[in-house]
């Protein structure tokens, strides 16, 4: 009798093999989680009224990585990656690492693409740019969403697997090389693509921060001493604890759920 019953081979693809590396990386680090829940009840209601008076969306995906460019460039210190053994840099320019989901033909996978100083857009600028990369033609040589690849890009993603360790290790040591090719934090959505009820706790990046979109759940919610229906978004944030503490975290936690429950960025579009 067969127990094995019917199945499917299928390659374990280059990109595949990419995910590994990068995820390597990020067991490397001493992260620290939470698991956070925010009230975007008002940043909702302002984007579906921009919508009707408008006719045009905008990305919640996109709102949020706006709040959160916003907090660093107000704790800039946190906007900071580790420089050799003995330095941290701190930038200005708030770069998001985005994956994005498209179809190669042959697979379905994930791509990189890095929205650069979004803490000087403006949320319709980060849309349109977010909207722009989700139609941008790919193809099944295609790694790495970007308007122009450099040589060092090129060559590192077709290199064999132990030169993509090597430069990966280089990297790591180089804040300046890190923050061209893999922005200065990421951030990615896991809700916007189905029902995810609760919060998803990621290995680490490559980045001293990483942020986690779940999905947005309706609940109770006490609003000037009364209890309303309220829409709550499932939020995880994971930072390096070698470059960031508990307590400079907890005040650039603070000022992001103000940012993001008063609707901010979202007033003036």
């Amino acid at each position: 009798m067969d127990f094995v019953g019917k199945y499917q081979v299928k390659p374990f693809s280059k990109n595949r093999k990419n995910i590994v590396l990068i995820l390597r990386e990020g067991w490397r680090r001493h992260s620290i989680h939470g698991a956070i829940e925010i009230d975007v009840t008002n940043g909702m209601k302002l984007i579906k009224d921009h919508k009707q008076k408008t006719g045009r969306d905008v990305s919640f995906t996109g709102w949020i990585i706006k709040c959160i460019a916003q907090a660093l460039s107000e704790h800039k210190e946190l906007n900071a990656l580790r420089h050799g053994r003995n330095k941290i840099i701190i930038f200005d320019d708030v770069d998001v690492a985005i994956p994005v989901e498209r179809s190669t033909g042959s697979e379905i996978r994930p791509m990189v693409y890095i929205l650069r100083r979004a803490n000087e857009k403006n949320v319709l600028e980060i849309t349109e740019e977010i909207r722009d990369v989700q139609t941008k033609k790919v193809s099944d040589s295609t790694q790495l969403l970007s308007k122009k690849l450099s040589r060092l890009e090129r060559f590192a993603l077709n290199s064999p697997f132990i030169i993509k360790k090597f430069l990966l290790w280089f990297s790591r040591q180089n804040a300046i090389l890190k923050k061209k090719h893999m922005g200065t934090i990421g951030v990615t959505s896991i809700g916007m693509k189905g029902r995810f009820p609760g919060w998803l706790v990621p290995l680490g990046g490559t980045t001293t921060f990483l942020f986690v979109l779940s999905s947005i759940t309706k609940k109770p919610g006490v609003v000037d001493d009364k209890i309303l229906i309220r829409e709550y978004l499932n939020l995880t944030v994971s930072v390096d604890h070698d470059i960031v503490d508990g307590s400079p975290l907890a005040r650039f936690i603070d000022r992001l759920v103000e940012l993001i429950e008063t609707g901010f960025g979202l007033t003036d579009i």
